[in-house]
């Protein structure tokens, strides 16, 4: 809720008749939803039975709930949609929603993720699969190092991204200030594991040359890759091996060097369905700054296994001329998306 009214007071969209309220939808996702209210009302409920119930007890655990709030706030009577695809959720949300623009469904879309996940059953969960990093909690700030070499797994955080979605000619019509441009979205499934990445990355790599294929533009003009790389062994180096495949191949880069790429989550950890709309903003930021965020706690890239020679912007922002970027978001069960963005050329 807080999100979405930062993002419609930046967008200056407050419909109030009612064709813009039935042409402004909502597209909100979550991967787990509310674990408190399971867990609590699992305990009380064994404790005391169906009086220790809430009425609102369900409302509360539906996670397509977000978009029903923000809805009923403000009257929005477009599609009211909601996405559950584990950590790949967040772009999703947002592929999901320009796409539902581009058919006309909606002029404007509030668009992106939330998750509130930090508790003791979600730490054990993650523990128990061997997804979290357990090696730092002596140093906990250093335990989110995405593409290190001593990376060990990631670190739960939580927090919403929520985006204002618009069609370019009705946004350009009422003066809207224009960040960036959606220009491709592209979807893949690993088919492999419920968990583990295939170690080729050909997942990640199908997601990001669909979406640069929708989006009409070379590898080789990718500027920024935003990775989801969250600080596992395994996940970071497909998604190192993906990226490379597509941005030194065809049309690519002519060398690993000109291949810049982050992961925002060495300083705020992995949020889950709402990593990717945080990390679709932070690299709409990338265009509209020209600075390219840094991956935190990188002191020595990969490891003896692995070619990690590219630019990972260790520790310190860059300037950087950035047109076009990707942000990337995979998730349990092999689901995988790539939303490609582009500078707004007016």
């Amino acid at each position: 809720m807080a999100s979405a009214e930062e993002a419609l007071q930046d967008a200056n969209w407050k419909p109030q008749s009612e064709e813009d309220l039935q042409a402004t939808g909502v597209y909100i996702g979550s991967g787990i939803g509310s674990l408190d209210d399971a867990y609590n009302t699992a305990v009380e409920f064994e404790k005391g039975g169906y009086k220790k119930v809430s009425p609102l007890f369900v409302p509360r655990l539906l996670i397509n709930l977000a978009a029903g709030h923000i809805s009923m706030r403000y009257g929005f009577k477009g599609p009211n949609h909601a996405a559950t695809t584990a950590c790949t959720t967040g772009v999703h949300a947002i592929g999901d929603a320009a796409r539902m623009i581009a058919f006309g469904d909606a002029d404007v879309m509030v668009a992106g993720g939330a998750e509130s996940c930090i508790h003791p059953l979600a730490v054990a969960g993650f523990a128990r699969a061997r997804s979290l990093a357990t090696d730092w909690n002596d140093e906990p700030q250093k335990a989110s190092r995405p593409f290190d070499k001593s990376r060990a797994g990631f670190v739960i955080g939580e927090g919403a991204g929520v985006v204002v979605l618009e069609e370019l000619e009705h946004a350009k019509a009422r003066g809207a200030s224009i960040y960036a441009e959606v220009r491709g979205y592209g979807l893949s499934s690993d088919a492999h594991h419920m968990t583990a990445p295939r170690e080729d990355g050909q997942g990640p790599y199908l997601a990001m040359k669909r979406a640069l294929k929708q989006a009409g533009i070379k590898p080789g003009n990718v500027d920024y890759v935003n990775a989801h790389a969250t600080s596992t062994v395994l996940g970071d180096a497909a998604e190192n091996r993906a990226i490379k495949t597509l941005l030194l191949g065809e049309d690519g880069h002519t060398s690993a060097g000109q291949v810049n790429i982050s992961s925002t989550k060495g300083a705020v950890g992995h949020l889950l369905g709402a990593a990717g709309a945080a990390e679709t903003v932070f690299t709409v930021l990338a265009l509209q700054n020209n600075t390219l965020p840094p991956t935190l706690n990188l002191e020595q890239a990969g490891d003896p296994a692995t070619d990690f020679d590219c630019n990972y912007v260790p520790n310190t922002a860059q300037d950087c001329n950035v047109q076009v970027a990707l942000s990337n978001s995979f998730g349990f069960g092999g689901t995988n998306a790539s939303i490609c963005l582009s500078k707004y050329q007016k």
